[in-house]
């Protein structure tokens, strides 16, 4: 008996190429002509316009209340964790804070299923801002990092290691993170929430106005002062700063 021939499955016809020289010139694909550089031709390079909110890598929209953009992995680790997210961040911070949660975060946390059911809970808490995405998919990095190049006044909470690598190419832009250190009772200020590049003077001067208000605003002059010298557009904004 002879040998059966086996079919050929997903076998590709072989297919002339468009520019083959047995084509008909009619039919025959046109080879596209390279345009010659002029080397006396003046070469334009658009540079992107510096954020006029930047000296140097300080940032004069950070102050409180602080935006916090929250990531996917910040929630799911802090409810691991068992951490209150918008009470750690204020400990963090020592001010008011505003966490913003994006539509493809919420739409990336709901892809997860029934396991992360508390997370999608936390995620649709009323404390948490809303901020609609035009862009297509669910994909937030990139999101993330549009929102945060554009806009100045976002601090981003992640615990992503290659969205933290992209944001600390960002000048001016503060990266909350979950710090793996463990809660002391001894000490009351502990906080589990860690802030990298944040403006030190803006949450100094916080705290000395904290102070100066525990002690019943008896050197409110001396607060001020120390309030416009470390955060001076604050003291623009603030109108106690003014009286």
């Amino acid at each position: 008996m002879g040998k059966q021939k086996t079919k050929k499955f997903a076998a590709m016809k072989r297919m002339i190429n468009l520019k083959d020289n047995r084509i008909k010139e009619k039919d025959r694909a046109k080879a596209k002509e390279k345009k010659k550089k002029d080397p006396a031709a003046l070469k334009e390079t658009e540079v992107p316009k510096h954020p006029s909110c930047l000296f140097f890598q300080y940032n004069t929209q950070l102050g409180p209340p602080y935006h916090i953009l929250v990531d996917t992995n910040f929630i799911n680790f802090s409810i691991k964790a068992k951490l209150d997210i918008v009470q750690s961040m204020m400990d963090c911070l020592y001010a008011k804070c505003i966490p913003y949660i994006t539509d493809c975060v919420m739409a990336e946390i709901e892809k997860l299923g029934m396991k992360y059911r508390v997370a999608l809970r936390i995620a649709k808490d009323p404390r948490f801002e809303r901020l609609p995405c035009t862009h297509k998919g669910t994909y937030a990095d990139d999101c993330l990092v549009q929102r945060v190049t554009q806009h100045k006044c976002y601090i981003l909470a992640t615990v992503d290691r290659d969205l933290k690598r992209r944001v600390r190419k960002i000048p001016g832009v503060p990266i909350m993170y979950i710090s793996n250190h463990r809660h002391d009772k001894r000490t009351s200020d502990w906080s589990p929430f860690s802030v990298e590049h944040l403006n030190a003077a803006s949450v100094a001067a916080e705290l000395i106005r904290r102070a100066v208000r525990m002690r019943g605003g008896r050197r409110s002059g001396e607060c001020l002062s120390l309030w416009s010298d470390a955060d001076p557009a604050r003291s623009q904004r603030d109108p106690g700063a003014s009286a």
